[in-house]
C-alpha cells in the first residue's frame, strides 16, 4: 500500500514535471519567436538591397536632365551607401533608412522641375519598380514589427518572463522610420506607365 511520503513524492514529482513541461515550452516559444524575427528581418533585408540596386539607376536617370544639380545626386548616393554599410539592430538601421528616404524625397522634389525626366518612360519604370518596392518593405516591416511586439510581450509578461531572463532573451526592437521618411516615392502616373 501507497503511505503518506510515497504520495508526497509523487505529487512533487507531477509538479517538477510540469514545471519543466512549462519551462521547455516557453523556451521553445521563445526561440521560434527570434526564428520569426530572423527570417522577417531576411525579407526586409531582401527588399532594402532591390531599393539600393535601383537608386544608382534613379540618380543616372535624373543626371542625364538635372546635371548641375549634383550636390543632390552626390547626397543620395551618400546615403544610400551608408543606409547599405548599417548593419547595427532594427532601430539603429531605421535611422539610416530615414536619411535615405528623406534624400529621395529631395531627389523627387527636383524631378518635379523636368516635365521630360517625369515623362521618360525609363525613369518611369524605374520609379514603378521602386513603388513596388517600398509596397514589399512597408508589408515586411509590418510583420517584422508585430513579431517584435509578440517577443516583447512573451518577454515582458509574467511568467514568462523569468524563462525570457534566465535564458537572456534580448528585446527586439522595431524597425520604424521617422516620419518625414514615410510615404516619399509619389505615386506612379499610370497614363505615362
Amino acid at each position: 500500500m501507497i503511505d503518506t511520503m510515497q504520495i508526497a513524492l509523487i505529487v512533487a514529482g507531477l509538479h517538477l514535471l510540469i514545471l519543466t513541461i512549462w519551462v521547455v515550452a516557453t523556451y521553445n516559444r521563445f526561440i521560434r519567436l527570434k526564428r520569426h524575427l530572423d527570417e522577417s528581418w531576411a525579407d526586409i533585408d531582401v527588399e532594402l538591397k532591390r531599393r539600393y540596386d535601383l537608386i544608382p539607376n534613379l540618380v543616372e536617370a535624373v543626371k542625364g536632365y538635372a546635371s548641375y544639380e549634383q550636390e543632390t545626386l552626390e547626397k543620395v548616393v551618400e546615403l544610400r551607401n551608408r543606409a547599405m554599410a548599417s548593419k547595427g539592430d532594427a532601430s539603429s538601421q531605421a535611422v539610416d533608412e530615414s536619411a535615405l528616404m528623406i534624400g529621395m524625397k529631395k531627389l523627387f522634389a527636383l524631378v518635379e522641375a523636368y516635365p521630360d525626366l517625369k515623362a521618360d518612360e525609363h525613369f518611369l519604370a524605374l520609379q514603378k519598380e521602386l513603388a513596388n518596392t517600398e509596397d514589399r518593405i512597408a508589408a515586411a516591416r509590418r510583420f517584422f514589427n508585430g513579431n517584435v511586439r509578440d517577443l516583447n510581450i512573451l518577454r515582458e509578461s509574467f511568467p514568462t518572463n523569468i524563462i525570457g531572463n534566465l535564458f537572456r532573451f534580448d528585446e527586439g526592437s522595431f524597425f520604424e522610420l521617422e516620419s518625414a521618411a514615410e510615404g516619399v516615392v509619389p505615386k506612379v502616373n499610370e497614363e505615362h506607365a
